[in-house]
């Protein structure tokens, strides 16, 4: 049962996100997910929670808080790559140098 619900808010919270993004106009979306690399950044503490809480549980649970920290990461990065590009983009010739 717990299952169940679990996977019915991650539905939810997956149709939410698309549409809230999806009303978001195209000139905010860069400095809305630069925004987002807190939010980010926590979600690699939690991934590292839960690679400490499934410690003693067994291997599923500590290959897929694995793979949580591996993909937050990439995210986290990712997030700071563009922040830093768009960041680039405005920044004056003589200042590049």
């Amino acid at each position: 049962m717990d299952t169940i619900l679990l996977i019915f808010i991650f539905v939810i919270a997956a149709f939410l996100g698309k549409e809230l993004i999806s009303k978001v106009p195209s000139q905010l979306h860069t400095p809305l997910m630069s925004a987002t690399n807190a939010i980010s950044g926590i979600t690699v503490v939690g991934a590292f929670v839960a690679l400490a809480a499934s410690a003693g549980g067994g291997t599923l649970g500590m290959v897929l808080a694995f793979i949580a920290i591996v993909l937050a990461t990439i995210n986290l990065v990712g997030g700071f790559m563009v922040t830093e590009r768009m960041l680039e983009m405005f920044r004056k010739k003589e200042d590049k140098k």
